[in-house]
């Protein structure tokens, strides 16, 4: 055990040099990234918590009589003692029911200060210049895990007349406390108990998880780590917090080259806008773009019959019918076009953003583009 602490110290005043060896043996430096900036380690994240409280002090634009708001408030009034008359259901303008919500961040302690955002729950219209009060947050397992309290900072304004008329800025109906909340009881991650360290990568890709496994054997000069699928990294490590922590510091900052993304088209019909990435490529493949505009002009004429003659007024219809078709040149790509052929000769032709989808469909069911499209 002493043996292995002493290599792990040894390894961490070591890890200047070692970064920079592993980034040259994993990957060329220019395209090398950190781990770190690839995933997080299993345990190591942040866990949502919520609450339900009542903010006070606003300035009669809060629930009125909202039967859960007047529960909520009854049930602040009950830790003072207080107890209101059975049937009686105060009226809360200047109180609001509320959802509090909050990160708590891995690994951390009771004590430590957090930001909370508060939100109305009921008609209240603003929640500027109120106050929640002391509010639990629970977590997924319904326990306490922090407290929140204090004065609100609102961003938005709203502002109403006696005719109906109203006026807003931003959104009055929700605001933050900075530092707002207490912890009261940290979350255990395991990470120091389980036999193994378990990184996972943010986005699944068999090549990238067998390039960190590689790095981090390469920076230990061991096979202590194994990809076990697209996402998830094993790593051996020694038990204890101190170690483990060491270790993980150091292989966050082992520098990979991840994999190239896959080639894809994304699409979004709604808007217009055509992305595609440098994987792309286009086969051997011709294509032609023309735009056929019809015009009906409807002209019509008065016809009037001859003075003292037996005529009558008469309307005469006249239709003129003209076919405009733009006749633009067929584009031949060659075989690996790039991205920066494709958008060259898309734009010879002059195609519009919905045109360059017809061309980038017909391409893919042609079979000249090897590219997975994405309609958003």
């Amino acid at each position: 055990m002493e043996s292995g602490k002493s290599m792990f110290r040894l390894l961490r005043l070591l890890l200047p040099i070692l970064a920079p060896l592993c980034a040259l043996v994993a990957a060329p430096a220019a395209q090398a990234e950190r781990v770190k900036d690839l995933g997080t380690f299993q345990g190591v994240r942040p866990n949502q918590l919520t609450g339900y409280g009542i903010v006070v002090g606003l300035a009669g634009t809060g629930d009125d009589s909202i039967e859960y708001a007047t529960q909520g408030m009854k049930g602040v009034v009950s830790r003072f003692g207080l107890t209101l008359p059975q049937g009686v259901n105060p009226a809360l303008k200047n109180a609001a029911a509320v959802l509090v919500t909050a990160d708590l961040p891995a690994f951390a302690k009771p004590g430590q200060r957090l930001d909370v955002t508060v939100s109305a729950l009921g008609k209240a219209k603003s929640l500027r210049g109120g106050t929640l009060i002391l509010t639990p947050l629970r977590g997924a397992d319904n326990e306490i895990y922090g407290m929140a309290q204090g004065n609100l900072a609102v961003g938005g304004l709203g502002v109403s007349g006696a005719d109906g008329s109203q006026v807003s800025v931003n959104i009055p109906s929700a605001g933050r406390i900075p530092g707002g909340a207490t912890v009261e009881r940290a979350v255990a991650t395991g990470f120091d108990t389980a036999p193994t360290l378990t990184f996972n990568l943010a986005e699944a890709d068999l090549t990238t998880a067998l390039r960190v496994a590689d790095g981090v054997n390469h920076a230990f000069g061991d096979r202590r780590a194994r990809a076990m699928d697209a996402v998830s990294i094993a790593i051996d490590a020694a038990p204890g917090a101190e170690d483990r922590i060491m270790m993980m510091g150091m292989i966050e900052n082992i520098e990979i080259s991840p994999a190239d993304a896959p080639a894809k088209v994304i699409v979004n019909a709604r808007t217009g806008t055509v992305v595609i990435n440098g994987a792309v490529k286009i086969h051997p493949a011709a294509v032609a773009h023309g735009k056929l505009t019809v015009s009906v002009n409807e002209s019509p004429r008065i016809s009037q019959p001859a003075p003292f003659s037996q005529g009558q007024t008469a309307v005469e219809q006249s239709t003129s019918i003209s076919i405009d078709e733009q006749k633009k040149p067929m584009i031949n790509f060659k075989g690996g076009a790039s991205l920066a052929d494709i958008v060259k000769a898309v734009n010879a032709i002059g195609a519009s953003p919905a045109d360059m989808v017809a061309i980038l469909e017909a391409l893919k069911q042609a079979g000249a583009m090897k590219a997975e499209l994405v309609v958003l």
